[in-house]
């Protein structure tokens, strides 16, 4: 298989008409096993594939010429024409389809019978809220544009009659001479048909399709995908405009809460659709950059787009998976972007502070209090751990009732501990699942407990004066971004603390159910930790150090994994002066299965580097995972993490060896 792989990279042309320049896997910071596994899915259905990343191919397999009805991604074909048409000031998004095109909608006369068709615009046409039903030919328009999100080819194909009528010129023409020449696609390896479903010209050209029609290799697909990669741009040129191309790569805002039409076999696509182009703009397939995009087509032809990863991958052939379709389901797609994003590997260059991370035998693993998971902690002034638990019964003995949120108290070493629960009327919540909620986050400041709730809409604070008894809620919340916020974590009572402040991090997303690209900070003096209005948000680094905004919109990601960060907490190692974050890796369930990240850092927001990633640990992680800062030795190279695997509060021991 390798050498076949080889000597398909020596026949495949460069991005700019020449010989594709060639990088090897270790060249382009990617791993084979990865690159197999989607391969292999995708071979499910046979076909061919390329992957590129940085403008250098560096992976593919089948028959790299061979000619791929790509059906529906045809579409994102069309998204460029219309491009075109908008760089050369043909067209608006906002002009009404009817002042563009005579004849609009009619056939069949019907749609005359009603005002719909001259409130449609072309945004509507390329965002598939014009209403029209789903086949490519003349259709009725079944319900007001901008209304509902009803999948069409219809639709789009009235979009390319309305550019056939701007430009007097067959589309596929236009496409060869201002797209497709320019960035190296040959007439042998791309093919546009004629409309299939309507006559074959159009006042005296070529009539082509959007809604299906292209027929073309994956060199070309991987070009056409590097064009979209680089925001429009080729060798230099502007061929397309930036912001169509950043607008059409993201979900649409005026389509956010459409009803959808058959939501079973597009579920959510009115939350993440762009134009003409399939997005993951709302976190849908965890574990994937949320900038990633794609074209996709009926037997799963699909040019796949994550230009924060600099890759592009094309696939074609017949359904992956079980070879069934199943609309725009985009569980579908997850086994094989997953391992393509996983190959990228780990985010950061490896510590020069902590050169490897040893972990204890899986059989030294010590777990109690089963049944329960989540387990953030903090040192109190007692001198004990300060814990909480969800969906479980806590330690031994256990509660009668299952909660969504209970409390304990862990005494002794790590390898001695024992927990004991700590009950509390204001504090407990029952609920399973996302409909509880759940502690992500706990700090002792002054002798006062402070808990972060998760599930809330999005988090919530609570505060306890008397160790756990009773507990007051905040009648704020965050409502943006932080859905699973923890504190930084110093010494017993908060002491060592870096400066005045306490922090907060927290994944990038409204929910803690979802991945995200970024660790998030927020940060607030100790003594107003209950008032809304004093925190600030981490907004990037200026002159060297940090800058602060009271303006969450303004957030920037302290610590960035592109689609691989999940629940996180942060603790500082007072013997190595080192601030440890650890990040669970997004996947389905976790429990049993799955990997984590742990990174090092001088300061609360970086640089960030590598301690340990691995995206398949020996033993399940669980959902969240931790480093007590009672049970780190004096030196700082013995540590031992608390985390969730099994739904348990389990316990592993770890040794750094140190470097400079």
């Amino acid at each position: 298989m390798r050498k076949a792989i080889w000597l398909a990279l020596l026949s495949v042309a460069l991005l700019g008409g020449a010989e594709w320049e060639r990088a090897t896997l270790a060249e382009a910071g990617l791993e084979t096993r990865w690159l197999d596994a989607a391969r292999d899915y995708a071979l499910s259905g046979g076909g061919s594939g390329v992957v590129i990343r940085g403008g250098k191919l560096v992976y593919a397999w089948g028959d790299l010429d061979a000619l791929y009805d790509l059906k529906s991604s045809t579409k994102s074909f069309g998204a460029t024409a219309l491009g075109v048409a908008l760089a050369d000031g043909k067209v608006t998004l906002d002009e009404k389809v009817a002042e563009c095109l005579p004849g609009f909608a009619t056939p069949p006369p019907q749609n005359r019978l009603n005002s719909w068709i001259t409130e449609a615009t072309l945004f509507h046409l390329a965002t598939q809220t014009a209403g029209f039903a789903k086949p490519g030919g003349y259709e009725p328009i079944l319900t007001q544009p901008g209304e509902e999100w009803a999948y069409s080819d219809g639709g789009p194909n009235w979009l390319a009659d309305c550019l056939t009528h701007v430009y007097k010129q067959d589309l596929q023409e236009l496409m060869f001479d201002r797209v497709f020449g320019p960035i190296g696609i040959g007439r042998e390896e791309l093919r546009w048909r004629n409309n299939q479903y309507r006559t074959h010209e159009m006042e005296g050209v070529g009539r082509r399709e959007f809604g299906s029609g292209i027929h073309a290799n994956v060199k070309a697909m991987a070009r056409f995908g590097w064009l979209w990669r680089q925001g429009g741009v080729w060798d230099g040129k502007q061929i397309l405009p930036s912001d169509f191309v950043a607008r059409a790569t993201h979900p649409q805002p005026e389509l956010a809460g459409l009803p959808v039409r058959d939501p079973t076999q597009y579920p959510g696509a009115a939350e993440h659709y762009g134009m003409l182009w399939w997005t993951n703009g709302d976190g849908a397939i965890k574990g994937v950059p949320r900038d990633a995009f794609w074209s996709w087509g009926l037997y799963d032809s699909l040019i796949f787009v994550v230009p924060s990863l600099d890759m592009v991958v094309a696939r074609a052939g017949k359904s992956i998976g079980d070879g069934d379709w199943r609309g725009s389901d985009y569980g579908k797609l997850a086994p094989f972007f997953r391992p393509l994003v996983k190959a990228t590997g780990a985010p950061y260059p490896q510590s020069e502070v902590i050169r490897s991370m040893r972990w204890a035998p899986k059989e030294t693993i010590a777990r109690k209090a089963k049944g329960s998971d989540n387990w953030p902690l903090t040192w109190t002034a007692e001198d004990v751990l300060f814990t909480a638990y969800g969906d479980g019964w806590g330690f031994e003995p256990r509660v009668e009732t299952k909660l969504s949120l209970g409390f304990a108290k862990v005494t002794g070493g790590p390898e001695d501990f024992e927990g004991g629960n700590v009950r509390t009327e204001s504090g407990e919540r029952t609920g399973q699942g996302a409909k509880g909620k759940k502690a992500s986050g706990l700090l002792m400041v002054d002798g006062v407990l402070y808990l972060a709730v998760r599930n809330a809409g999005n988090a919530q604070l609570a505060w306890s004066e008397d160790s756990g008894a009773t507990w007051t809620w905040s009648d704020w919340r965050f409502e943006t971004s932080f859905g699973a916020p923890g504190f930084l974590n110093f010494s017993k009572n908060d002491a060592g603390a870096r400066d005045g402040f306490v922090y907060l991090y927290s994944q990038d997303a409204d929910s803690a159910y979802e991945g995200a690209d970024a660790l998030v900070l927020a940060r607030v003096p100790k003594e107003r930790i209950r008032e809304k209005e004093a925190y600030e948000y981490f907004s990037g680094l200026s002159d060297g150090g940090p800058s602060w905004s009271s303006d969450v919109a303004e957030r920037a990601g302290t610590l960035n994994n592109p689609g691989r960060v999940y629940r996180s907490s942060v603790s500082y190692d007072a013997g190595l002066g080192r601030y440890l974050a650890c990040v669970i890796l997004p996947e389905d369930d976790t429990r049993f299965s799955g990997g984590f990240s742990v990174f090092e850092a001088p300061e609360p927001w970086g640089p960030w580097r590598t301690v340990y990633y691995a995206e398949q640990w020996d033993v399940g992680p669980g959902e969240s995972c931790h480093f007590p800062t009672k049970w780190m030795s004096e030196d700082g190279r013995t540590v031992h993490m608390v985390f969730s695997g099994e739904d348990s509060f389990s316990v592993r021991k770890a040794v750094f060896e140190a470097g400079r």
